[in-house]
C-alpha cells in the first residue's frame, strides 16, 4: 500500500467515523440530568458523594430555596443568599441569611422582586449583593445593618443572562460580570421561552464599543403575536423584529451586554474592564491578584444556534474583546465543528472584529454551566493557587441534546497548565445530579467559596432542576449549603 494511499484510506476512515458519531447523536435522544422525575422530599447523604482521599464533606444548612452564593465574615460567621428567582419564571423573596448553629437561618436582609440574587461579598463589614435585573435591569446592592441600599442600578440585564459577582480586587474596586441578552447576537423565539421578550419587546444585546454589522438577518415566528402565522426578520445588536443593513454602526455605550466592570465600593462612575463574553458569571482573584472568569459558553437554541461551545475559565486581560458572538473559547464560529447535527455553520455577525480573543486557562465541559469558584489561598486546604469551580450542570434539552449529564460537580483547576481533576462528584458508573441517580449527593452546585483562612471550602447547591421541552421546573426548599475540609481540621 502507498504512503498517499494509506492517508487517502485514514481519512475515509476518519470522515466516516465522524459520519457515524454525528448519525448516532442524531438519533439518540436526550439524556440530560434534568431529565428526570423528582420526589420530594430531597434526601440528603455526604456518604453519596466521593471527595478526595483526607478531605470530608458534610452538610451546614438544608431546605434552601434557590441558593446562589456564600460569604464568611473575619468572625468565621456564614451567610447565604437565596436568589428570589430562577430559570422557569418562578419568583420568590431574595434573603441574605445568616447560617446559625444547627443549621438554622437569620434573615439579615430582604430584597425587592428583580432578582436572581447572583452573588455576595462581604468588604469592610459591608455585604455587597449582585441582583440580576430580570424585571429592572441589574443593580449592586450595599447592605448595611440590614438596610439595603443601590450602589448602581438599570444595568442592562433584563435578558437570558444576569448581573453576576461581585468580587473584590486587589485595588479594592468592585468587579462585576453583565450577561447578554441572548444565546448568540440575534433577539428570537427562544428569548420569549425565556419570559422576558414579552416584557421587554425592544430589549437587545448593546455593544461596548462600536462595531459594523454583516448583512445577516435571521426570519423566524413571531412569538409576540401568537397563532397569527406571522414571521419577523431580526438582525444582531437589534430589537425583535428588526433587520440589520450591511456595514450599519452600532454605536457601543457603557454599561453594556457581555462585559466585566467595576466601581469603587464608594460608588461613582463605572469602568469597563473586558468584553465579548456572552455570560461571565464567577468572577475571582487569584492569590497573586489576577483576575479569573468563568464563561457560560453558547446554546443550541435560537435563531443562530451553536453547537458543542466548551464553558470557558479566562485570565482577563483588562481592554481584551473576548470574542462573542463570533469566536467561542478563541476559535471561529465559522468552523464546521460549530455547526449543528443537520444545520448550518453560524456567520459572523460583525464585519469587522475588535482584536484576537486571548487562549483560555481551561476548557470546561459543553454544557457544564461553569458558575461561581473561588481560589485556594491558604495552606490547610493545599492545592493553593487553584480554582475549585462549581460545574451547575446541564439544562438539556432547552440548551441542546446532551447524551449523559455534565456537570453537577465540583472541579479543581490548575489554571498554569489548564488541567481539570474532579474534587467533589456523585458516587455511581456515570456522574449525574443525585435526584438523576437516585442518591442524597450535590444536586446543582452554583458558588464555591473559601473562608478568610483557608481551610474550608463551603459549596453552594441551588437544589432541584428537573428539566422538560417546555423549560425548567425548579424545586423550592431543596437547596444545600456544604462544607468540604481536610479531616482534623473541623
Amino acid at each position: 500500500m502507498t504512503k498517499s494511499y494509506r492517508a487517502f484510506s485514514i481519512l475515509l476512515l476518519g470522515a466516516a467515523a465522524l459520519a457515524l458519531s454525528a448519525c448516532v447523536y442524531m438519533l439518540s435522544s436526550s439524556d440530560g440530568g434534568g431529565q428526570t422525575v423528582f420526589d420530594p422530599p430531597r434526601e440528603i447523604d455526604p456518604a453519596d458523594i466521593v471527595v478526595p482521599e483526607g478531605y470530608r464533606i458534610e452538610p451546614v444548612a438544608t431546605g434552601l430555596t434557590f441558593p446562589t452564593d456564600v460569604a464568611v465574615d473575619g468572625a468565621g460567621r456564614v451567610y447565604v443568599i437565596e436568589a428570589g428567582y430562577s430559570y422557569g419564571e418562578v419568583w420568590t423573596e431574595p434573603r441574605l441569611l445568616r447560617i446559625e448553629p444547627g443549621g438554622r437561618t437569620s434573615a439579615i436582609a430582604t430584597g425587592a422582586r428583580n432578582g436572581p440574587w447572583t452573588g455576595v461579598v462581604i468588604h469592610d463589614g459591608t455585604f455587597y449583593i449582585a441582583e440580576g435585573g430580570a424585571l429592572q435591569g441589574g443593580r449592586i446592592l450595599r447592605v448595611e445593618g440590614g438596610e439595603v441600599t443601590s450602589l448602581i442600578e438599570n444595568l442592562p440585564t433584563m435578558g437570558d443572562h444576569h448581573t453576576n459577582g461581585p468580587a473584590i480586587g486587589p485595588d479594592g474596586w468592585i468587579y462585576l460580570g453583565l450577561g447578554t441578552a441572548t444565546n448568540s447576537g440575534v433577539v428570537g423565539v427562544d428569548n420569549a421561552q425565556f419570559g422576558w421578550l414579552s416584557r421587554k419587546p425592544q430589549f437587545h444585546d448593546i455593544p461596548c464599543r462600536d462595531i459594523t454589522l454583516n448583512r445577516r438577518n435571521f426570519e423566524s415566528d413571531n412569538p409576540l403575536t401568537p397563532d397569527s402565522g406571522d414571521r419577523a426578520i431580526t438582525g444582531a445588536y437589534s430589537p425583535f423584529g428588526t433587520p440589520a443593513t450591511a456595514g450599519q454602526i452600532v454605536t457601543g455605550d457603557l454599561p453594556c451586554s457581555g462585559a466585566i466592570m467595576r466601581i469603587r465600593p464608594q460608588g461613582g462612575e463605572m469602568e469597563l474592564v473586558a468584553w465579548g463574553l456572552r455570560n461571565p458569571y464567577g468572577l475571582a482573584f487569584s492569590p497573586s491578584g489576577e483576575l479569573y472568569v468563568t464563561e457560560n459558553a453558547f446554546d443550541v437554541r435560537g435563531s443562530r444556534p451553536v453547537w458543542g461551545t466548551a464553558d470557558v475559565l479566562w485570565k482577563i486581560t483588562p481592554g481584551a474583546w473576548y470574542g462573542w458572538p463570533d469566536f467561542s473559547g478563541g476559535h471561529p464560529l465559522n468552523e464546521e465543528r460549530f455547526a449543528p447535527p443537520g444545520g448550518p455553520m453560524p456567520d459572523f455577525l460583525l464585519a469587522k472584529h475588535p482584536g484576537q480573543p486571548p487562549e483560555p486557562a481551561a476548557l470546561l465541559g459543553v454544557h457544564a454551566s461553569a458558575n461561581g469558584f473561588d481560589f485556594s489561598h491558604g495552606m490547610g486546604f493545599g492545592h493553593r493557587g487553584q480554582a475549585f469551580i462549581a460545574l451547575f450542570g446541564d439544562m438539556a434539552p432547552t440548551v441542546g441534546k446532551v447524551l449523559a449529564p455534565v456537570g453537577f460537580k465540583v472541579v479543581r483547576v490548575d489554571v498554569n497548565n489548564g488541567v481539570i481533576h474532579d474534587f467533589a462528584v456523585n458516587k455511581g458508573k456515570v456522574n449525574g445530579p443525585a435526584s438523576w441517580l437516585g442518591s442524597g449527593g450535590l444536586e446543582r452546585p452554583v458558588a464555591a467559596q473559601f473562608d478568610p483562612r483557608g481551610d474550608a471550602l463551603y459549596v453552594v447547591d441551588f437544589g432541584v432542576v428537573t428539566m422538560t421541552e417546555e423549560g425548567p421546573i425548579p424545586q423550592q426548599n431543596t437547596g444545600v449549603l456544604w462544607r468540604i475540609s481536610r479531616e482534623g481540621i473541623w
